[in-house]
């Protein structure tokens, strides 16, 4: 009988390796688009494992080198297409450009792309699959699916360091749902995990070649993991009472995405209407990158103040406060050369005190390609591809990330926006905060950009044991804490506030001293096991 049981099944995985094999690149693309739903705000995690299941069982069965890197870019044109969709929704607020470029962006954008999972499915299919050395019909093992997870943590990790890096979507956010298991990034990081995750997609495979023994011992290794966070989640405590407060302001600003004339007027009295009231403890509050509109430095030609004097305008917000409150807020700052003619922006954090004194000043250090800044202006400007969000000047990169000391609130790191999605590259490694602050600015990402964002921010607050603290203009803003769990939040498009006593850091994670030495370790060791499983008798 159980013979009969076997041969059943050879026959169904045969039936499936047929049916697959009749459209490989058809079924690739399918694949990468349907994995994206993984990500957030959909967070099918087990569709995505499922898909990468199938995809790396098609690059294993490829004939030969050029078909599984086409199977690798065709799935992930696909995968990167679907989740950077909401790419295309800034082009709908930037009237210089034609909004249908969007879409056409979004495309060339995922082409690009998917050079990293091709070149992943191509190092996997040469060094572990058995089409490589010249045999056909070994089924998938083990020390493929390691080579495959080394092979993945090597190219998510250049796909973050490349022109720039563009780490967005890595494949290990899809377990921040599941948040057990995504703090496995405090020892690995997020690409470890990432390699660990395509691991973990790949057991199926080995289940239908009747290697049920890894499978099995993978689910339920995570399962307790899940289950753990589950607990951890429901039992612990939120934040210790008697400690600073700290204030989101999130002012839903319908304006965001076109400004008015009095857009700069209308902001800040959205801010001050929800500042609250100055109690029993000091304070932080915190406003968005984007809201405050008005220049708050001194020292620019008249001209740029538009209709308020930086003095009176630090003055409106230091009214706002408590003696021992702070504002940290989002604004901008010019830059002139020698003649006095205006050349770059920053965009930048200010402190600001209830005596109307700027205490510290944060420049934005790792810019938005095309967002802040325009590659080779020339060229593009030429052909008529401006920046996709609206502005006439570029803005000049400030420092590495930098911890500012805060009085009365301790060390707290600076990251804006885009910056909190670069894993290892969020805190300063000489002076390590107490918690980070990250305003950023959604508006123009549509439904699906925001909880992304969201999720990698829980991610970083995880690798590196450090609660964060989001403050968007539409949506959403947070409270994370240092283990990754959602303290409180505001949802897309609502104006609301969140005041909870400052969160505590978590103690040094083996991350946060190691960095992405971590994915380079790991991957070192899933290379190490590869060899190791090839080598023992079958």
């Amino acid at each position: 009988m159980t013979e009969v049981r076997k041969a059943l099944l050879d026959n169904q995985v045969q039936a499936l390796t047929r049916m697959a094999m009749r459209r490989p690149a058809l079924l690739s693309l399918a694949l990468g688009a349907l994995s994206a739903t993984g990500f957030a705000p959909l967070d099918l995690w087990p569709v995505a494992l499922a898909c990468f299941a199938l995809w790396m069982w098609l690059i294993h069965e490829a004939p030969g080198l050029r078909p599984a890197l086409l199977r690798g870019w065709l799935f992930g044109t696909g995968h990167f297409a679907v989740g950077n969709s909401w790419l295309q929704h800034p082009f709908l607020y930037q009237d210089a450009m034609p909004h249908w470029l969007g879409y056409v962006g979004v495309l060339l954008a995922a082409f690009y792309l998917a050079i990293y999972p091709m070149l992943a499915a191509g190092l996997a299919w040469r060094l572990a699959s058995p089409r490589a050395a010249g045999h056909s019909g070994t089924k998938p093992g083990l020390a493929y699916l390691l080579v495959f997870g080394a092979a993945w943590i090597v190219t998510e990790w250049l796909r973050a360091t490349m022109l720039s890096g563009y780490p967005w979507n890595p494949l290990g956010v899809i377990w921040v749902p599941v948040i057990g298991i995504a703090r496995i990034a405090a020892w690995t990081g997020t690409y470890a995990l990432s390699g660990l995750t395509i691991v973990v997609a790949g057991m199926p495979i080995l289940a239908a070649g009747r290697r049920w023994r890894a499978p099995a011992a993978t689910l339920a290794i995570l399962a307790l993991l899940a289950l753990s966070g589950i607990h951890r989640e429901a039992s612990r405590t939120l934040v210790p009472a008697g400690r600073p407060h700290i204030r989101v302001v999130q002012p839903n600003l319908d304006e965001e995405e076109r400004p008015t004339p009095d857009y700069a007027e209308n902001s800040l009295r959205a801010l001050e209407s929800l500042a609250g009231t100055p109690g029993a403890h000091p304070r932080l509050i915190v406003w968005p990158e984007g809201a405050l509109r008005f220049f708050i430095e001194d020292g620019y030609p008249v001209d740029y103040y538009w209709n308020g004097s930086p003095v009176a305008i630090r003055r409106r917000i230091a009214a706002l406060l408590g003696p021992r409150d702070l504002v940290l807020t989002g604004g901008n700052a010019l830059q002139f050369d020698g003649a006095g003619n205006l050349t770059a922006g920053t965009n930048s954090i200010y402190a600001i005190d209830a005596k109307a004194a700027i205490l510290a000043r944060y420049d934005k250090a790792h810019l938005v390609p095309f967002g802040e800044y325009l590659p080779l202006r020339p060229l593009f400007t030429m052909v008529g591809l401006q920046r996709l969000v609206p502005g006439d000047i570029d803005f000049a990169p400030g420092p590495k990330p930098r911890t500012i000391a805060l009085p009365g609130f301790g060390d707290v790191g600076m990251d804006i926006c885009y910056e909190i999605v670069f894993s290892g590259q969020v805190i300063d490694p000489a002076h390590r905060p107490a918690v980070i602050f990250n305003p950023s600015n959604d508006a123009w990402f549509g439904a699906w950009g925001p909880p992304q964002h969201l999720a990698q921010a829980r991610l970083r607050a995880i690798e590196e044991g450090v609660p964060i603290i989001r403050s968007t203009p539409t949506g959403i803003s947070a409270v994370i804490a240092a283990d990754g769990r959602l303290l409180d939040s505001l949802p897309l498009h609502k104006a609301g506030t969140i005041e909870l006593p400052l969160p505590q850091a978590g103690a040094p994670t083996l991350f946060s001293h190691l960095g992405n030495w971590m994915a380079l370790l790991v991957a070192t060791a899933m290379l190490l096991l590869a060899v190791a499983f090839r080598r023992s008798p079958r």
